[in-house]
């Protein structure tokens, strides 16, 4: 009898992952949608370049926004409200788009669609961890990798064949169904899994939270930061909302983020390494590509063919990584993980105009399949220190500053490049020659990845620190049995 009882609440978390897997899903796969379509949609709406950016711009900086604040929703509302409320805005803001009479419109759709995404990434991870002990949720996490790392590599695929095929609304047409599925399945399957204790709402630390991380967020998104005094403008007046919201935090009773999560050691040191991780990430993607095409003269379709198996592979071996680190802890796969990391970065240190595309392809494959074995369980560990009631700030505190890293490491390998190219040109007996471009070019991004390869062997030695020693009260959860509906 207490078998059949077990498997019977076993099948109930089950059905509740999938159903928070397929929200994910969805949103990851249209954030990823329309790069392809950009071109299309400046003839269609007759737009420059600069102002269709804003529907990947806007996005990022309303996830950015609005992630921080989740913490605070998610102890006024229960798991079906947090998840029915984001799916919805996702559907409305899908169909916005799939409607749009202008580019105006087009752009507050995918603002809708931000909202959406920004409140469900934090409530799947929160979701996730109150559903499973933690010597079981590396497994679970990996699934969650799993869709969001595969996501974005079929996207630009999809959204090619699509538009070669039928119109460019369809984009959004086809996710219209896959998104009124998912919120039919959770009204389904998903239960409540979090204690609500509705604490007080500090009106001024979310209009500070608001202005701090729109404007650092924003700030380096530009990609002329290094020029443009506005970029160190927004910087500034970010950092200076960001400084007296810590302040505040501190000072109040029920603050909007509890900062004490970083009392807890194992947490602040994977803190430190996701942002490490994700300025190399980020930046490395970015680059990548430019060189690819700039250098060896590859076409758009011919270098995501070449970057695609690293990206699938990633997806793939994320569920294994968990699995593995349900067994061994933290560390048997954070530090080989991130020895790969090194190593890949190592290799691309040494490309050069002549660097032919299998080894691209291999470095690319070791640079991604390190990451499956960093990422999820990296955060998994820093969560698992704390008591369930700081789950939720944790959990935004680290999708905060993975939005943060990114944006940063993009601006600051963007300039550390073209500082080294223009140095190179300067000392170049002919700067005006393709030859000389291309290896002022190349200059530049090996610096970069030494730069990198130097920072990934920082985080292998923090690694050695990071110990999985979980708190008592992340443990107990709920059982599905017993969830309220």
């Amino acid at each position: 009898m207490n078998e059949q009882a077990h498997d019977t609440s076993e099948w109930k978390r089950g059905a509740m992952l999938a159903a928070l897997l397929i929200g994910a899903f969805v949103a990851f796969l249209s954030e990823n949608l329309l790069t392809n379509a950009y071109p299309l949609l400046m003839r269609e709406f007759n737009v420059a370049a600069s102002t269709i950016q804003w529907l990947s711009t806007a996005y990022m900086l309303v996830i950015g926004i609005l992630v921080p604040v989740t913490a605070l929703l998610q102890q006024w509302f229960t798991t079906r409200q947090m998840f029915m409320s984001a799916m919805a805005l996702f559907l409305g803001g899908t169909c916005l788009c799939a409607s749009s009479p202008g580019f105006e419109v087009l752009l507050i759709g995918r603002v809708v669609q931000a909202c959406g995404t920004g409140l469900l990434i934090p409530l799947m991870m929160n979701t996730i961890l109150a559903l499973y002990p933690p010597e079981r949720r590396g497994a679970a996490m990996g699934l969650m990798g799993l869709v969001i790392m595969v996501a974005p590599v079929i996207g630009p695929a999809l959204s090619g064949l699509v538009i070669d095929t039928l119109h460019w609304r369809w984009l959004f047409y086809l996710v219209i169904p896959v998104a009124l599925f998912a919120i039919i399945y959770a009204c389904m399957y998903l239960k409540n899994v979090t204690e609500l204790t509705r604490p007080r709402v500090d009106v001024l630390s979310i209009v500070m939270s608001t202005i701090g991380f729109g404007c650092v967020i924003y700030g380096f998104s530009r990609t002329d930061v290094w020029t443009q005094p506005e970029g160190y403008g927004l910087i500034a007046i970010g950092c200076l909302f960001l400084f007296l919201l810590v302040w505040r935090q501190l000072k109040i009773k029920e603050p909007l983020i509890d900062l004490s999560v970083f009392r807890h050691r194992t947490f602040s040191l994977v803190a430190v390494l996701i942002v490490v991780l994700m300025m190399i990430l980020f930046a490395t993607t970015t680059l990548l590509p430019i060189y690819m095409q700039d250098v060896m003269q590859l076409t758009a379709f011919a270098t995501g063919l070449v970057l695609m198996p690293g990206c699938l592979l990633n997806g793939m071996m994320m569920p294994v990584s968990g699995k593995l680190f349900d067994k061994f802890g933290p560390r048997f796969v954070i530090i080989p993980g991130l020895l790969l990391i090194a190593i890949s970065l190592w290799l691309f240190a040494g490309i050069d105009s002549d660097t032919t595309r299998g080894s691209v392809l291999f470095n690319h494959i070791l640079l991604f399949l390190g990451i499956s074995f960093v990422v999820m369980p990296a955060q998994t560990t820093g969560l698992n220190q704390l008591p369930l009631h700081l789950v939720p700030h944790g959990t935004a505190i680290y999708n905060t500053l993975q939005q943060m890293a990114g944006g940063i490491g993009i601006a600051l390998f963007i300039g550390i490049m073209s500082s080294r190219t223009t140095r190179y040109l300067h000392h170049s007996l002919d700067p005006t020659a393709m030859h000389e471009k291309t290896q002022s070019m190349v200059a530049g991004l090996q610096t970069v990845f030494w730069i990198e390869c130097m920072l990934a062997l920082f985080i292998v030695a923090l690694a050695w620190f990071i110990h999985d020693r979980q708190h008592a009260d992340s443990s107990q959860m709920k059982d599905p049995d017993g969830l309220s509906s």
